[in-house]
């Protein structure tokens, strides 16, 4: 088994499974490391994103041409300038031929100035369309797809994956051409100088082909796995980031660094294989580089004793086999690069591939909309294991409040996720205004909507803009009304910029109850036909809760409003309360009339009375 110092066991057996060409688990999590699937496939795809610079490519390889072509000439002319000038002693002939070594020169640099200039361009253009690809993608995506899903982990395939396309794109392209067309020029003059010397010479490439072709098949997987891996320890530092609050306050420090430093050797074991593997092959290059240069020099000595080559002709050849495998050695690394590239392309390419949200064929659009809402017999799980929601039934009329209440997992979150259609029901049906929520265009019944949730999501703009997302073609004097609507004008005015203050991280800078008026502001200014209200008012102070309900009070006027229960007062007043256990509707109705039942609702309410009456003397 591979032994490396620091590296554990484990890593070390999955590694050599790889090394040895099988779908060994990955280390410590007991899943096969992929190997590319389509190589050909995921050019193609790639090659799609450059077909509209097809002129500059062509351009681009004409300017490889020259510049490769040219690059032949010098040890040729080298060659020509010992047996014609220096032997004949012929200084101005050579003077001349030194002339045209230094034109030579300035036209190469020239041309590999120009087609790097031209191909980072393309390339980079290129790559631009395939981040708005993914991110349009993303876009698309059903919001389960992200549930399942390490944020980090897909931020890794939109940046660090791409910009492997990137720099393959920038740079490869032109080396695998150049170092094709450099290869066969200098193989053709080699014949034509000496096929005897040649046959000599090419004796070490079958070696060096052999033991590229031994690392290279390993380095497809393990740079794969070197990705999947960097797309695990991003997912992992960005939950750490967002969740520090939480790892300072149950003081987990220590265990987070213990699961960072797990999962810095993983990285660490797949990407030291990945690039000691890869670094095999310029070792071997350089090695096989010196064996055909002694090769050459014998052989060389041995013909130019008896007559059949010149010197010029020995130097020339030496000087090609000091370059002879510089090509090749290009075209193994770039395969290499091309291999790192096609792995990040291809995880890349897994978003664009992922079922999109799509409406059923036929589906309308959301027009004139009377707000009645009915849940009729719908059931719906998660996954595996019991349902979230089991023959749920309610019907909300136009204009009413309906309060949905009951335990931590009964499933009032995921009655507001299937009326959205975030998530599809099993069984049963939604309504809206007595038509299949099924045959409404997605697009069109979340515009209807407007969300005050309990974590009010606030985006890195102004102030304005924020409220803004409401509605963006509102103008200035709208926005600040219904700031003036949801209580949150007082606030704005203290700010030194006011409106323009750029909020930075969700928020920083203002408290949560400030927060939740932008987020009643934002909705004010949507004007939705129904409202839906997530624990809008839970962890807020007494004072913040009666400014924020003063403006929820004007927000819910003349809607439908499905509310998420915490605090008693929006309870009580809701024309019907919902009573969700384990997904089923225990009982239904108004306040009193559930009070009088003395039932799960009774019960409930007692018991929130109790600790609402409590928080006072524990403050």
């Amino acid at each position: 088994m591979l032994k490396l110092p620091g590296i554990p066991d484990k890593y070390a057996e999955a590694l050599e499974g790889l090394l040895e060409g099988k779908e060994a688990p990955a280390a410590g999590r007991g899943k096969p490391k992929p190997k590319i699937r389509n190589l050909r496939s995921t050019l193609q795809r790639i090659w799609s994103y450059l077909a509209d610079a097809k002129g500059i490519l062509v351009l681009v390889c004409v300017l490889v041409v020259v510049s490769s072509v040219l690059s032949l000439l010098s040890p040729l002319w080298l060659g020509m300038a010992i047996d014609t000038y220096l032997v004949r002693r012929d200084g101005s002939g050579l003077l001349l031929l030194l002339g045209g070594l230094a034109a030579v020169y300035l036209v190469q640099t020239a041309a590999t100035v120009l087609q790097n200039y031209l191909m980072i361009g393309t390339a980079q253009k290129a790559v631009a369309a395939m981040r708005a690809d993914v991110f349009a993608q993303l876009q698309r995506l059903p919001i389960p797809y992200f549930a399942k899903r390490q944020h980090g982990e897909l931020m890794s395939r939109f940046t660090n994956d791409i910009d492997n396309v990137s720099q393959t794109l920038s740079s490869s392209f032109i080396q695998i051409c150049s170092s094709v067309i450099t290869f066969t020029g200098m193989l053709a003059v080699m014949l034509w100088l000496s096929p005897l010397l040649t046959l000599i010479t090419m004796t070490v490439v079958p070696v060096m082909f052999l033991g590229m072709k031994w690392i290279t098949r390993r380095t497809g997987r393990l740079f794969r796995a070197q990705q999947k891996d960097m797309g695990a320890f991003n997912g992992f530092i960005e939950e750490t980031l967002s969740g520090q609050l939480i790892v300072k306050t149950f003081g987990r420090e220590e265990q987070v660094k213990a699961a960072f430093g797990e999962r810095n050797r993983r990285l660490q074991t797949s990407a030291y294989w990945a690039q000691t593997y890869s670094g095999f092959i310029s070792k071997l290059m350089i090695m096989l580089n010196n064996m055909s240069f002694a090769v050459i020099a014998a052989a060389g000595g041995v013909l130019a004793y008896k007559g059949l080559v010149t010197i010029g002709v020995i130097i020339t050849f030496t000087e090609y086999a000091r370059q002879f495998v510089r090509p090749l050695n290009d075209l193994a690394t770039q395969y290499n690069t091309l291999l790192a590239a096609v792995a990040g392309a291809e995880r890349a390419f897994e978003i664009l591939d992922e079922e999109e949200e799509r409406d059923e064929p036929g589906a309308a659009a959301v027009t004139e909309v009377q707000g009645e809402i009915e849940f009729r017999d719908v059931t719906f799980g998660y996954g595996e294991g019991a349902p979230a929601l089991a023959d749920l039934s309610f019907q909300v009329k136009p204009g009413q409040t309906a309060a949905l209440v009951g335990t931590t997992g009964a499933g009032k979150t995921t009655v507001v996720q299937l009326l959205t259609r975030f998530y599809e029901i099993d069984s049963g049906q939604i309504l809206l205004d007595g038509q299949d929520i099924r045959t409404l265009q997605r697009s069109s019944l979340r515009r209807i909507m407007g969300f005050v949730l309990q974590d009010s999501v606030l985006f890195d703009a102004t102030i304005r803009e924020n409220i803004r997302y409401g509605r963006l073609d509102a103008a200035d004097g709208e926005v600040e009304q219904a700031a003036k609507l949801a209580n949150a004008h007082g606030f704005i005015s203290k700010l030194p910029q006011g409106y323009d203050t750029v909020l930075h991280q969700g928020g920083g800078g203002i408290s949560h109850g400030q927060k939740q008026l932008l987020a009643i502001a934002r909705a004010m200014l949507a004007d939705p036909a129904i409202l839906i209200l997530d624990e809008a008012t839970s962890s807020i102070d007494t004072v913040t809760e009666m400014r924020i309900q003063e403006a929820l009070s004007r927000l819910m006027q003349g809607r439908t409003n499905l509310v998420i229960a915490h605090r008693l007062n929006t309870i009580r007043e809701a024309d019907l309360i919902v009573v969700l256990e384990r997904g089923r509707a225990a009982e239904q109705g108004s306040h009193e009339e559930l009070m009088e039942r003395k039932g799960a609702y009774c019960a409930l309410y007692e018991a929130r009375a109790q600790e609402e009456e409590a928080e006072p003397e524990a403050g």
